[in-house]
């Protein structure tokens, strides 16, 4: 055997991807090398956690670093789609990222990769499709799943891994993704590192079955479980499934046993574990272990001892260089949520007597035949066009590789967009109804939302929602949640009304760099017709809209609530304006406040409850910006804060009725109707 030369310049460019798989001899070297520099920054970590010049949940990767470097080592680094978590810093030098750069992220200083933004381990790099984490871990796997299918629905032969604790498998996420992945076919590698706890909770409280790797059976797919505390045994099985994958493109769900030789982080001591289970563990420390192993292939003391002092000397180097960077400042800070909008220009529409749903279904159509990358995704929207009709023919027009129906899992679809909106697709997913969204909250909202604050990468993605009731279908199919995901930074909502307004809020959140909802009330699809004639600008969208002139009173109304307000303004000939805002976040007044401080009222119309809706947000600033015009006490008239009733008649009495609004503007303008 020619031994490698145990030089951290020459092992750190060795190519170990499975496309050019290495020798056990070859690959000791390289990952003993990751090995021991994950090591020695753990322990180096601590020390200045204890010093104080770190700070917050600092995670330990002591014990698993043969997991860690034998997993990552076989993928591709800026090619394959990679989302590791807390105890994977291995992988995350194998992947490239300098020493340097993660001391600063964990001393949160002004060189740190997040800005000082994100706590210590949560770092990445999605530009070079390496996922950023979050702490809610079972949400990290769907993106892997979509990052991997968009990036191969454009023709890039590329694969995925994504990593979960123990812990972790027991969320819902999980099992969403994993089935998701083989249903869709999906290569991706799901790795479970199994170190015994979730936290202090042992696994004895997280499963009942023999094995992890058992359950993937239940998903049609190969499972298997490994010594994840030798290297090399994970290096060949990860590479064994990739060559595996390459033929059939199915995922393989990999459970590695590995170990967590300290607490949770640098502040638990871990006083739950027994001291029998902790001198097991020494017993099998995967450091030692590969430190031996590579004394068996030839190399002596003096070789391996030479390699350590080299890295202890570069880590230590770094800290220095680290500790010399100032405190992060505010006011240097892009504080931007949004991804920044490039204004363009799509082709005119022009439509005489439309109907909602028939814009949404032609805006729809539109964006799918100008943009061979764009796809629809959802339950039910294929071959039955959707619940609503709203994608009536674009599952002929286009086919199954473009309208894709999925199975019963809004939060791994959602993640799923999002990690296909990294990698050159341009994902538009329908919910059933809006209240179904609520069951992917922390994509869209905490993942997705926050995605370019995190990353300074756009997520085009259009989530629609069919919302609102008068259609008696009860109150897990009825609401609007306008107030929910106005309240998170980061997501554009719009709600159109008519026709025009639903043709552009559509096609405008399509092209928009971030993640989009619009909100399309089912009351509207079958209302009233009305014309569209829109010349193509986007950036003329993002306004208000008003529907009617006068003096009197500004009224504010969403929804249904915009055509049942008009239907009284026109039967009683009040003089009043009458606005929708149109982008409910980021939500834009000017012109309403324009309104507010000629006429001196307001009027909030709203379908959502008193506290469930934007109709509050709407109120409060105005009287901040409006307080010295306003000659009376602004009005909200709202559902009342029940869940929507099913029946009729209970309904009724729930949505704001014609009558309370004629009431509620007569009030406020000190008139009376004939």
């Amino acid at each position: 055997m020619i031994k490698s030369k145990l030089c951290y310049s020459d092992l750190k460019t060795v190519n170990a991807s499975f496309t050019h798989r290495l020798s056990r001899e070859q690959f000791l070297p390289v990952a003993y090398m990751y090995m021991y520099m994950s090591r020695e920054m753990d322990t180096r970590f601590r020390e200045l956690f204890r010093k104080g010049h770190v700070k917050g949940t600092v995670i330990i990767s002591t014990g698993n670093e043969a997991t860690t470097v034998g997993m990552s080592l076989p993928f591709r680094s800026g090619k394959d789609i990679l989302s590791i978590l807390h105890r994977d810093l291995g992988a995350h030098l194998v992947f490239g990222m300098p020493p340097l750069s993660i001391f600063c992220q964990y001393m949160a200083n002004e060189n740190s990769p997040t800005h000082g933004r994100e706590g210590n381990v949560h770092f990445s790099d999605a530009s070079k499709r390496r996922f950023p984490m979050i702490s809610h871990l079972g949400n990290m796997m769907a993106p892997t799943v979509g990052g991997v299918w968009g990036a191969r629905f454009n023709g890039e032969d590329v694969f995925g891994l994504t990593t979960i604790g123990d812990g972790g498998s027991s969320t819902g996420d999980f099992h969403e993704s994993i089935n998701l992945a083989a249903v869709l076919k999906t290569p991706v590698v799901f790795l479970i590192e199994n170190n015994g706890y979730a936290y202090s909770t042992p696994v004895k409280n997280q499963y009942a079955c023999k094995n992890l790797s058992d359950r993937a059976v239940g998903y049609g797919i190969e499972g298997i479980t490994i010594d994840g505390t030798d290297p090399w045994v994970v290096y060949s099985t990860i590479c064994d499934s990739l060559e595996a994958m390459a033929k059939d493109r199915m995922p393989r769900l990999i459970e590695s046993m590995t170990l967590r030789l300290e607490g949770h982080a640098a502040y638990d001591n871990a006083e739950y574990v027994l001291d029998a289970e902790k001198q097991e563990w020494l017993e099998r420390e995967p450091l030692k272990r590969a430190r031996t192993d590579l004394l068996a292939l030839g190399y002596d003391e003096e070789e391996v001892t030479s390699l350590e002092n080299e890295i202890s000397a570069m880590i230590q180097a770094d800290i220095f260089e680290a500790l010399k960077f100032a405190r992060p400042s505010f006011q240097k800070q892009n504080w931007d949520v949004f991804a920044p909008v490039n204004h363009k220009k799509v082709q005119p529409y022009t439509i005489e007597k439309t109907r909602n749903l028939t814009a949404i279904n032609a805006a729809l159509d539109f964006c799918m035949q100008e943009h061979n990358d764009s796809v629809i995704v959802g339950q039910d929207i294929g071959v039955y066009e959707s619940p609503f009709k709203s994608c009536k023919g674009l599952y002929k027009k286009y086919g199954a590789k473009r309208v894709v129906d999925l199975p019963v899992c809004e939060s791994a679809t959602a993640g799923f967009c999002l990690g296909a909106s990294q990698t050159g697709v341009k994902p538009v997913m329908e919910f059933q109804f809006a209240d179904f969204s609520t069951e992917a909250v922390t994509q869209i909202g905490l993942n997705a939302g926050t995605w370019y604050f995190r990353t300074g990468l756009g997520a085009p993605i259009l989530f629609r929602l069919p919302c609102g009731g008068g259609i008696t279908v009860g109150m897990f199919h009825s609401g609007e949640f306008d107030g929910l995901w106005t309240r998170f930074p980061g997501l554009k909502v719009f709600y159109p009304v008519t026709p025009q307004e639903c043709y552009e809020a559509i096609v405008g959140a399509f092209h928009d760099p971030n993640p989009c909802l619009v909100m399309e009330h089912k009351l509207l699809y079958w209302s009233k017709q009305d014309s569209i004639d829109f010349d193509g600008d986007l950036s003329k969208i993002d306004r208000p809209r008003c529907y009617t002139q006068g003096n009197d009173l500004t009224i504010v109304a969403l929804g249904a609530m915009v055509e049942s307000a008009l239907t009284v303004i026109n039967k009683f000939s009040y003089s009043v304006q009458l606005w929708n805002p149109f982008i409910l976040n980021p939500i834009y007044l000017g012109p309403i406040l324009e309104s507010v401080k000629t006429t001196g009222k307001l009027l909030v119309i709203q379908e959502s409850g008193e506290t469930a809706g934007i109709g509050d947000k709407i109120i409060s600033t105005v009287t901040r910006e409006c307080f010295r015009e306003l000659t009376c006490t602004p009005k909200l008239v709202s559902a009342p804060d029940i869940p929507v009733p099913f029946a009729k008649e209970l309904e009724t009495f729930y949505i704001p009725s014609q009558e309370r609004i004629r009431v509620a503007i007569e009030t406020m303008i000190g008139a009376k109707s004939e």
